[in-house]
């Protein structure tokens, strides 16, 4: 089968981890006899230096045409200016919001040869399986008025926490969804207590768990969610929140898999519908939760994992290969298991490698 691909490496390790992740998507066409054709894009700082913007049109034009996006990362201290009128974020803000991209799922898993290298004591992280899903396109990153302004009292700014019913009825359906294939236990994360938005947001969910009577729905403030990830992490099976507090969640997670270097995320329009084949062509993206990492860039020493897992979550759910999405689980799995570390994940010793050495391992399993 033949497939079309943009990917855009970005700023920073995003170049490096993106080069392994494709890689590993080559190895899958090989064995599976498949046609990733890949385009390559400018996003975020290196686009700024060069079309004077974080997101080229060019760019946004090749990921409406695709059958799936893999991003890798964006910004650095080049373009920290806090007085710029643009920020290399700029870009993939820009893309979500295009694509309709609403829905982030990032999946925290805890591999049992990585558990000593978390800071979390090895008997909390027993059995921890869990996703994330945050929305991505509404609350205080994208509402308005967002702005800075100085006055004869000094400097001022204000960003604006915005929920519509719609919205977030959308991203607790997707958490349902998802739920209703695992577990069946749904934890709505809100600040309810202080925030109007927060009791919107609990109300809705309330109201949409009329539609899953299968699913346990449970209510969760955000700071008690912050503490029970790591207090009792494995209680966990689906999660949703509104943006930022997915985000900062999403990042307190990634301790208990290790590094953030391990974990995979998809930004999507949508669930698809259809097993086995092609499904409903909803264009997604694809990329690890960490960001540019400017302090390891160009040393070879990142984790590339988390974007090879981002490859198996495209094959899965943009492209309908679940054979294919298992075959990369598995030789992660394998490698991991063999003792391939990268520096990242290496408190228990095992064979350090670079980043394009446990790229080149990871594909060779498949």
């Amino acid at each position: 089968m033949e497939f079309s691909i943009t990917v855009l490496p970005g700023d920073g390790i995003g170049p490096e981890v993106v080069a392994e992740a494709v890689k590993v998507m080559d190895a899958v066409g090989r064995r599976f006899g498949h046609d990733f054709g890949t385009s390559f894009g400018r996003v975020g700082g290196n686009a700024i230096d060069e079309f004077g913007t974080p997101l080229p049109e060019e760019t946004l034009a090749m990921c409406r045409k695709t059958d799936g996006i893999l991003f890798g990362a964006v910004g650095g201290p080049k373009w920290d200016d806090p007085r710029a009128k643009t920020r290399p974020e700029d870009g993939i803000l820009a893309i979500r919001k295009g694509l309709g991209l609403f829905a982030n799922l990032r999946p925290v898993k805890v591999f049992p040869e990585l558990i000593n290298s978390s800071p979390i004591k090895p008997a909390l992280l027993e059995g921890v399986d869990m996703i994330v899903v945050r929305e991505l396109t509404g609350g205080l990153y994208f509402a308005k008025p967002k702005k800075r302004w100085e006055t004869s009292r000094g400097r001022r700014g204000v960003d604006t926490l915005r929920y519509t019913e719609q919205e977030i009825a959308r991203i607790v359906r997707v958490g349902f969804e998802l739920a209703r294939g695992r577990r069946k236990l749904l934890t709505s994360v809100d600040k309810a207590n202080v925030l109007e938005t927060g009791r919107l947001w609990r109300e809705v969910a309330k109201e949409v768990a009329e539609d899953y009577p299968d699913v346990e729905l449970e209510h969760i403030l955000v700071d008690n969610a912050a503490m029970q990830i790591i207090r009792r992490p494995a209680h966990f099976d689906v999660i949703v929140a509104e943006n930022t507090f997915g985000d900062i969640l999403t990042d307190e997670a990634s301790v208990l898999a290790g590094s953030m270097g391990m974990l995979p995320s998809a930004s999507l329009a949508g669930l698809s519908s259809g097993k086995g084949g092609r499904r409903r062509r909803v264009v997604s993206l694809y990329e690890p939760i960490h960001g540019s990492a400017p302090d390891i860039a160009g040393q070879g020493i990142a984790n590339p994992i988390g974007t090879i897992l981002s490859v198996s979550m495209m094959l899965r759910l943009s492209l309908g290969l679940d054979e294919e999405a298992d075959a990369v689980e598995k030789a992660v799995e394998g490698v991991l298991a063999e003792g391939y570390r990268t520096p990242d994940i290496a408190s228990d010793g095992g064979n350090v490698v670079k980043t394009a050495e446990m790229g080149e391992v990871i594909a060779g399993r498949v």
